[in-house]
């Protein structure tokens, strides 16, 4: 891959997905873009990069999912999870007594083991969401891994990766050396494809955000917009969990950290309900993904 390709590369990739890579990836994207050529029976990157230059959207959108599909396991860094069971569900069965209803979005959800692992938290407890209507709400800029998440189907290592024995035995159903999430688990949740760089105040308010391990790619000025469009889509009380790796610290005011949960942030309150520095986020620019 020459360097003109790399950097076409990286410039095409941060306008259609967010992706920010640095100019030490190339390693990344070789390991990442060469087995699609291969498979589309391109000599190698220069090839494909003339493709897309060329116009083919069927590679360029290849290309975007193959770069931006990243790895996820059930109950992933456990943490997270354990403060849905143990605080933020609890709070929100007494805060939304009234109305009996919860959204919960998942917003990078791969091939699905996040918003599962949600849904089976929810379901683990029982009757304590008896006559509630569940939402959850899982996007994915990827079509193919949303088509594999809808299946709910894993193999035999995805299964053994932070999925509890007892919740394997009891929401799954084995097939060989497939397993299969029970149909119950998934009808909980909605699978929509979704780029995060676009406008997403369609999808409503949530009282739950999961945005986990996928800001991390991306530079600040995209992250503070994505932030401020994630604090409309939040109700006032609502949580958002981030990766392990991510922060909104010296980003956006739009939200503060929780004392004490790592990785948990509520609404800031005390801001005065603009963006840091006093401007409303701008649009970003957004080449059209198909």
């Amino acid at each position: 891959m020459t360097p003109t390709d790399y950097e076409y590369l990286r410039k095409f990739l941060k306008e259609r997905s967010g992706l920010d890579l640095s100019a030490d990836k190339q390693y990344l994207v070789e390991s990442r873009l060469l087995p699609l050529a291969r498979r589309t029976s391109l000599s190698g990157i220069p090839d494909l990069v003339q493709k897309i230059r060329n116009g083919n959207g069927r590679l360029a959108t290849d290309v975007v999912e193959a770069m931006t599909t990243n790895e996820t396991f059930f109950y992933r860094d456990k943490i997270p999870f354990d403060h849905l069971r143990d605080t933020i569900l609890p709070g929100l069965i007494q805060a939304r007594a009234a109305r009996k209803s919860l959204r919960i979005w998942s917003a990078a959800s791969s091939t699905g083991q996040e918003p599962y692992s949600i849904a089976m938290c929810i379901k683990e407890m029982g009757a304590a969401f008896a006559g509630w209507r569940i939402e959850i709400v899982a996007t994915d800029l990827s079509q193919e891994v949303l088509e594999k998440s809808k299946a709910g189907v894993y193999s035999q290592f995805e299964v053994q990766r932070g999925l509890p024995i007892q919740h394997l035995v009891r929401y799954f159903t084995q097939s060989g050396e497939i397993w299969q999430l029970n149909a119950d688990i998934r009808s909980m949740v909605q699978f929509r494809q979704l780029n995060l760089l676009q406008d997403f105040s369609h999808l409503g308010t949530f009282d739950v955000i999961f945005c986990r391990n996928v800001l991390i790619y991306f530079d600040q000025d995209t992250k503070a917009v994505i932030f401020e469009r994630m604090a409309r889509s939040l109700e006032a009380d609502g949580t958002l969990l981030l990766g392990a790796a991510e922060s909104v610290v010296g980003i956006t005011d739009a939200f503060r950290p929780m004392t004490d949960r790592r990785g948990l942030y509520q609404l800031n309150t005390a801001r005065s309900g603009r963006p840091m520095g006093g401007l409303m986020p701008q649009p970003l620019k957004i080449v059209a993904a198909r």
